[in-house]
């Protein structure tokens, strides 16, 4: 049977990444743990999880990640009451591993490009010394 999507779930999960975002720029002030910026929030269908994908800029990730951990009990109090929620989700934090494989993929596609140039432009010198 195909499941079926829960737009509820969606837009606390919305709600809860900007509320969630707010909530660490203001009471996170570990300075081990750089910037990190919230990339997508996906609730359970009953509400009672949230798994909140991060990226992190200018920090260990492992060490990222153990803050995180650490964090998670302390947010999930105060995020719920400020979105008016019965019982606050628990918190799941995990790196988004989507946008360093976008900047890999990236840096390949450009780096076979240049290869492809130099190659053409070699081949190019060939035709012309007869």
């Amino acid at each position: 049977m195909p499941s079926k999507p829960f737009p509820r779930a969606r837009r606390v999960g919305q709600q809860l990444q900007r509320a969630l975002s707010e909530l660490m720029r203001r009471e996170l002030r570990d300075p081990r743990l750089g910037m990190v910026t919230l990339t997508e929030v996906r609730m359970s269908s009953d509400l009672s999880y949230a798994t909140v994908y991060y990226s992190v800029l200018g920090a260990d990730p492992q060490l990222a990640q153990e803050i995180l951990d650490e964090a998670a009990d302390y947010l999930r109090g105060p995020v719920g009451r400020s979105l008016g929620l019965r019982h606050s989700p628990e918190l799941r934090f995990v790196k988004d591993e989507l946008i360093e494989g976008g900047a890999r993929l990236s840096a390949l596609i450009h780096k076979a490009v240049k290869e492809d140039e130099e190659r053409h432009v070699d081949e190019e010198d060939q035709d012309r010394d007869p």
